[in-house]
């Protein structure tokens, strides 16, 4: 996932933000010893984390923003005729305490969170917004940029600097520049309550899923799960003052990774349900009541933006372009996948009757029990793959070695940067020519204080203008070894590797001189394609035998092995599908209701929700519900999560070129690189993709790689 934290999601908006704050020129004595505010001495311009106060955050943001409003202000009344130098220019210029603060605050809110850092996030929420409106919502400064428009075809500018301009104006318009001053007035409004909502909500979550973490009071409890992971639980327990006991802490999805290796049936089932209602406890943490209201406040502000919906309205820039094209995409997808889904559940079921369970098939016995068809159908025993998948191994030897021959790019480890966890590596990135490319972070074991899921995010973005090249993280919540202990993941885990680096390839390639158009600031529904293209890697021959090495032995997986892995590769895969369809579909639900739909209760507008598109299914639940769904709710995925399926289409039918040219070739690698990777929001989407593929995408190759198509 490109992860949209609060802060980042603002940062485009803050980068021409206006209104008549008071400049702040002078730094008080208290600003004069936040080393937030003091340019960074280290390589690419990277924070000493360990001199940051949680509690320099919201001076410092509120710092940065004064001194971009001083700057921006300048901009704004300029007597001067509008110009692209006098306009563009120095708004892509202005704002850089800010973006440096912003950079690493919304790297820690994510990682590293604590109640300072959430009670920063909350308080910085609705202002952050009102700067953002405080730009589209000025008539001073959209007069500027419409002039520019539409003298654009007149102007000697090159194309991405036209580009510019172009998505500045579309911005503008989507944002309400035409409005009256009275439906201003009360999009602001609505604008700062649903900022201030989404940041609590994700808050929130963080609380629900720690205090949700599975208790239980002995090992037995836990049959099935390694002795590694066991004596992990037991760590976390401890490390929780619950001593004695045994802690296995959720990620963010709806299935828990656990749930495919233990035996005890009312482990499983307690440990579904503390997932599923992990934000519906009607405590502090749940969730409910202000999901609901970010949905109503969202249909409200689309109304007044003259959308029948708010998917309508956030959809105009996206490749998709409309509700209608999203989910007539969806509608292709699921009579197959449900099809494909209930023949898995009757497989299942089958086995439950064989080995006389007793009981119907439920949410929390279907991993357990489509491992064990797993090993019958396949003789695949994840338990046997996981030795060959230690982590760093597969990220060094996996990861970075597809890159090195793709893209002829190489990494060096650097331990003279400083983290802000024991558990954060860095790498420093370079070109063939040894040019250096950026730094690269990576996080990956799970915590308290950290989201859930896994993403990718930018700590400083590229510009050529601004003479900054790409510091990227990737986050990840795999379970901590116990110390001594190898790092042992399953090969989803490897595939969630790939993917989150393939953001970050797109973050490193960018070579944009507008920072407004750089890497991965594009739409939604192609910034997965790189991610989810890489992937396919992860499993291509030369890629899998030089990563895939046995921990103890050092021996490669036997062929034997592998052979079984790629005959399993579509084993599942209706289960999989629906639970993302239902997921992409519960998301539109929830964004095409309009401004007067009225709703009670949360769950129950999911049901009926699910009912509508025939994907309640029991057996399958969609991959996040509606309370704690983040990608919807906190991270800039509303109406979008569809984004996922849509790319799918794309890096399958990319990757069919792939095997059409001669797949893993540096010669496909650079033309990768150079028409889609480094491209930016520099060219439309569509046009960008049918430029490498010399075609449109096509749905076939998707669908053969789940399966689903023969």
């Amino acid at each position: 996932m490109k992860r949209l934290k609060l802060t980042h999601l603002y940062l485009f908006l803050l980068v021409v933000a206006f209104t008549s704050c008071q400049s702040s020129n002078q730094k008080d004595s208290e600003l004069e010893n936040n080393y937030l505010l003091k340019e960074s001495n280290l390589p690419y311009g990277v924070p000493d984390f360990s001199k940051i106060n949680s509690s320099d955050f919201l001076p410092a943001m509120e710092y940065g923003i004064n001194e971009k409003l001083a700057e921006l202000k300048d901009v704004a009344e300029n007597p001067s005729a509008p110009t692209f130098d006098n306009v563009f220019i120095p708004i892509e210029k202005s704002g850089r305490t800010l973006a440096r603060v912003s950079g690493v605050f919304g790297m820690l809110s994510g990682a590293y969170t604590n109640d300072t850092i959430q009670q920063a996030e909350e308080e910085l929420a609705p202002k952050l917004s009102g700067l953002a409106d405080a730009l589209f919502l000025n008539d001073t400064l959209f007069k500027k940029v419409e002039t520019i428009y539409n003298q654009l075809e007149q102007l000697d500018l090159d194309a991405e600097s036209k580009k510019l301009v172009e998505e500045y104006y579309q911005r503008f318009i989507l944002s309400g520049a035409n409005l009256s001053q009275e439906d201003k007035e009360q999009l602001k409004a609505i604008n700062g309550e649903i900022a201030q909502l989404s940041t609590k909500f994700a808050n929130q979550l963080i609380s629900a899923a720690k205090n949700a973490a599975l208790v239980v009071d002995s090992a037995e409890e836990l049959d099935g799960l390694s002795e590694g992971e066991i004596k992990a639980a037991q760590n976390n327990a401890t490390k929780n003052n619950l001593e004695g006991k045994y802690q296995l802490p959720l990620q963010n999805t709806t299935q828990q990774p656990y749930l495919t290796y233990l035996k005890n049936r009312d482990t499983r089932e307690k440990l579904f349900k503390l997932s599923w209602y992990r934000a519906e406890k009607g405590d502090e943490n749940d969730t409910r009541s202000i999901i609901v209201k970010i949905a109503q406040l969202r249909a409200k502000k689309a109304n007044i933006l003259g959308c029948d919906n708010y998917a309508e309205w956030t959809l105009k820039d996206q490749m998709a372009k409309t509700p209608k094209a999203a989910l007539d995409f969806l509608d292709q997808l699921v009579d197959a996948s449900i099809k494909n889904g209930k023949t898995e559940a009757k497989e299942l079921q089958k086995l439950i009757d064989r080995e006389k369970g007793g009981f119907k098939l439920a949410p929390w016995d279907w991993n357990y029990y489509a491992e064990k068809l797993r090993k019958e159908k396949y003789d695949l025993n994840e338990d046997e793959i996981k030795p060959y998948f230690e982590l760093f191994t597969v990220v060094e030897k996996g990861v970075f070695y597809a890159a090195e021959k793709l893209y002829g790019i190489s990494f060096k480890p650097r331990t003279d940067v400083p983290v802000y966890s024991d558990d954060v590596k860095v790498y420093e990135l370079f070109n063939q020519d040894g040019s250096t490319i950026g730094l690269f972070y990576c996080d990956y074991f799970k915590r308290d204080n950290k989201s859930g899921g896994a993403w990718m995010s930018n700590l400083v973005e590229q510009s050529t203008l601004l003479g900054t090249k790409p510091v990227i993280y990737n986050v990840c919540n795999y379970t901590k070894p116990a110390a001594g202990e190898p790092a042992l993941i399953s090969y989803d885990d490897v595939t969630t590797l790939f993917h989150e680096f393939g953001h970050a390839l797109h973050g490193f390639f960018a070579n944009q001189k507008y920072v407004t158009l750089s890497g991965t600031n594009v739409s939604r529904d192609f910034v997965e394609l790189p991610s989810q293209f890489n992937e396919h890697w992860a499993l291509y021959p030369e890629v899998f035998k030089n990563y895939a090495i046995h921990y103890k032995t050092g021996e490669p997986m036997p062929e034997s092995l592998i052979t079984k892995i790629k005959n399993a590769s579509t084993f599942n895969q209706g289960y999989m599908l629906t639970e993302l369809l239902a997921a992409a579909e519960l998301d539109l639900q929830w964004h095409t209701i309009s401004a007067d739909t009225k709703i009670e209760d949360a769950p129950q507008f999911e049901t009926q929700a699910l009912n509508n598109t025939n994907l309640n299914i029991a057996e399958i639940p969609p991959r996040y519900r509606s309370p704690y769904f983040l990608h919807i709710w906190g991270n800039g995925y509303a109406a979008g999560y569809y984004a996922y399926l849509w790319a799918e289409m794309l890096d399958n039918d990319a990757f069919e070129w792939f095997n059409e040219n001669g797949g893993l070739t540096r010669a496909n690698g650079d033309r990768f690189r150079e028409m889609i990777l480094s491209r930016g929001n520099t060219e439309d989407f569509d046009q960008m993709y049918q430029n490498f593929t010399g075609r449109k995408p096509n749905i076939a190759p998707m669908l053969k790689h789940r399966g689903i198509l023969k």
